[in-house]
């Protein structure tokens, strides 16, 4: 009987020490994402406020476990403002917790959007050499059709050699047209030597996206657009938000 009470008073130990460690590591994730929550709002008061919300921190914890275990011989008003004060608290961190989160979705989505608008800017120059080799293609088209009708209204020899020399006479536009269409297929091949790299970073910040999609279309169904996807964002992180802070202050 003995031995089984000391195996029990040994699980007990081991899980309340467990507790401990996990509460402090819960409590002290927190208290960073809060403190650079905080530091990005506050972002002219960077040193006070890490100091300050440090030290907040702390007496958050050491007020929960105090009055846990001392509510019995605790004045009720001195009861109620512990309770209000840890409750702010725990308020304050979330908050700082959720701004974290939130410049963090929005960091991405502006380097994302930064590289999209790159890829763009490449694609429309792209698109506007192409109009211009189509558009010189049609010029070195017209002549020729200039030359096969000049032989065409042709009925003896003469016509081949009126031919040759609008044919000549066309010379110079014809050499402008092909610089041109060859000027434009270099800055596209150019252009796609750029654009490569770029794809490529989009494709990355698409697939770093791809979970956020999932679970907007699993709330939302399949039509979900950027709108439901930025609450999708924000219900994950109100969801976070619940479940970190009070957890640590309760697990204490």
């Amino acid at each position: 009987m003995t031995q089984k009470y000391t195996n029990l008073t040994s699980q007990g130990s081991l899980i309340t020490l467990l507790m401990l460690v996990t509460a402090v590591c819960l409590s002290g994730a927190a208290a960073y994402y809060s403190i650079a929550g905080l530091v990005a709002i506050f972002a002219a008061a960077a040193i006070p406020v890490i100091v300050m919300g440090s030290t907040l921190e702390v007496a958050k914890l050491v007020i929960a476990s105090w009055i846990y275990r001392n509510w019995n011989d605790t004045p009720r008003a001195l009861r109620f403002y512990f309770c209000s004060a840890i409750a702010v608290l725990m308020l304050l961190t979330s908050m700082g917790i959720f701004g974290f989160l939130s410049k963090a979705h929005v960091d991405q989505n502006l380097v994302s959007g930064d590289v999209v608008a790159r890829l763009s800017l490449i694609d429309e120059h792209i698109k506007t050499e192409r109009e211009n080799i189509d558009a010189n293609r049609k010029i070195v088209n017209q002549l020729d059709l200039q030359v096969n009708e000049t032989i065409g209204r042709s009925t003896d020899e003469s016509g081949a050699a009126r031919s040759a020399a609008l044919r000549r006479s066309q010379a110079k536009d014809r050499s402008q047209a092909q610089a041109q269409i060859l000027s434009a297929q270099e800055k596209i091949n150019r252009l796609q030597s750029e654009r490569s790299p770029i794809a490529a970073a989009v494709r990355e910040v698409e697939a770093e996206v791809g979970p956020v999609k999932y679970i907007a279309q699993l709330i939302y169904g399949q039509e979900a657009g950027s709108d439901t996807l930025e609450k999708a964002v924000r219900i994950v992180i109100l969801m976070i938000v619940f479940v970190f802070d009070p957890l640590a202050v309760l697990m204490f």
